[in-house]
């Protein structure tokens, strides 16, 4: 029997998964960096639901509110919204696939290879001390390099919206 936190789950997860196919089939820039915007929002959601206060918020200032309005802007400022993209070529679909099954691989093969063991974890509230003493450790629970990681995936976000905002000249004939 399914409660309701198990809907909120599924609704949440439906939301996600359905903004992140439609962002990447869409042929208009602007619907699609909408849809990233919800399946943003959509994994913020499921952090709230699993009580996870701070790297939801984190999520929605960092991602929702940082990246994504850096993308629109850069929409806005160089291309036409209304336009649509250009179909892609087939070789481009054929590599987008492989790396999709690649990567797709590759998480299923970490997951099934994790020992998900539970440990015993003091049930006290974490403070933002315990947060950032987590993420700055080195050893082996530390969380330093995903937050290396993180960082150089801002720096893409931020390189990948400069390459939006090119202004490509048009083919003269």
């Amino acid at each position: 029997m399914m409660n309701g936190s198990t809907i909120i789950f599924y609704l949440l997860a439906a939301l996600t998964l359905t903004c992140g196919l439609l962002s990447v089939l869409t042929r208009q820039i602007f619907r699609a960096a909408i849809y990233v915007l919800f399946a943003l929002i959509g994994i913020a959601g499921i952090y709230f639901w699993l009580e996870y206060d701070f790297i939801a918020a984190v999520q929605i200032v960092v991602y929702v509110g940082g990246i994504i309005v850096l993308i629109i802007f850069s929409i806005f400022l160089t291309q036409q919204t209304g336009e649509k993209l250009a179909m892609p070529k087939n070789d481009r679909k054929l590599w987008a696939a492989l790396a999709t099954f690649c990567g797709f691989a590759l998480t299923m093969l970490q997951i099934y290879q994790h020992n998900f063991n539970t440990i015993n974890v003091d049930k006290h509230a974490p403070t933002v001390a315990d947060i950032g003493h987590q993420m700055l450790d080195i050893n082996k629970t530390g969380y330093a390099l995903p937050f290396e990681l993180i960082s150089m995936l801002l720096l893409a976000a931020l390189v990948g919206c400069i390459v939006i905002a090119l202004r490509i000249k048009p083919e003269q004939t």
